[in-house]
């Protein structure tokens, strides 16, 4: 996707806001020029999914698109199935899915797997800010809708619920809603994008690159304090203070320097200055 949409703005720096599993749809942010050195704020930001768990099968893959590894003949009931979602929100411990783009000694882990090479993975604490159950559809299916934070597997969540419940579980359908400040209501089809070529038309989809930032303080800076930040030199923080109040910003805090409107560069406050980090040449 990174490759067609490169070619259809012309871009010489394409990034993404994080990978979807092969089965998956749902959103994918994508990134061009200056704002490549922002994906990672989308990557790092809140999740959205819906997704369909399938009882009594465990799968290689812990989805659809596996072999099967095990089955049971236990149905969890609705009611057992609220009563045990409490325990997967919060903070809590778990064991990525074997195929997973995690390195194991410099290798991927899907490509270990593929390999048939035995691979263990140590479990890692992830946060859910919330799973909900959206409907029974069957006795064998189940929609959730989760929001969480960074390097959360969907898979690994309706596998681990699966085994709470007393069987066995899988993925059968995964769909990204929402990823930080961006959801569905502000995607395009890859393939309506296409249509477009390269009118007008396709460009005016394009955010600006402030929309990922958004969550991150603003600070408003004089030309000749943009000037020094672009080149790489901190300003004083005291001098930013005198023209507006460094609320809720403390030693370490990253801001957004903005100059005439537009972002010039992120910069963490340290030592009583802000100092660059990523310029943003826009």
């Amino acid at each position: 996707m990174v490759s067609r949409a490169r070619r259809l703005f012309n871009a010489a720096k394409v990034g993404h806001g994080g990978t979807l599993d092969p089965l998956a749809t749902g959103l994918l942010p994508l990134a061009f020029g200056e704002a490549t050195k922002t994906v990672s704020y989308a990557m790092d930001g809140t999740k959205r999914y819906r997704f369909t768990a399938r009882w009594g099968e465990a799968r290689a893959t812990d989805d659809a698109e596996g072999e099967v590894t095990g089955t049971s003949s236990a149905r969890p009931s609705e009611d057992e199935i609220r009563a045990v979602l409490g325990d997967f929100t919060g903070d809590i411990e778990q064991v990525p899915p074997i195929y997973s783009a995690i390195k194991v000694d410099g290798r991927r882990a899907y490509d270990l797997a593929r390999a048939d090479a035995v691979v263990e993975l140590a479990p890692r604490t992830i946060h859910i800010d919330a799973i909900e159950l959206i409907s029974i559809i069957d006795a064998d299916h189940a929609e959730f809708g989760v929001t969480s934070g960074k390097g959360a597997y969907m898979r690994g969540l309706a596998r681990d619920i699966a085994l709470r419940l007393g069987t066995v579980g899988h993925i059968s359908a995964l769909r990204r809603t929402a990823v930080g400040p961006f959801t569905e209501q502000d995607a395009i089809s890859l393939d309506k994008l296409e249509a477009l070529g390269h009118s007008a038309a396709a460009f005016e989809v394009l955010r600006p690159v402030e929309t990922v930032l958004d969550d991150i303080p603003a600070l408003a800076m004089t030309e000749s304090e943009a000037r020094r930040l672009k080149s790489g030199q901190a300003v004083s923080a005291l001098q930013v203070a005198k023209r507006s109040p460094l609320r809720d910003i403390t030693q370490g805090s990253v801001v957004c320097a903005m100059a005439e409107g537009k972002p010039v560069a992120l910069a963490r406050f340290e030592g009583g200055e802000i100092r660059p980090f990523r310029v943003l040449n826009l």
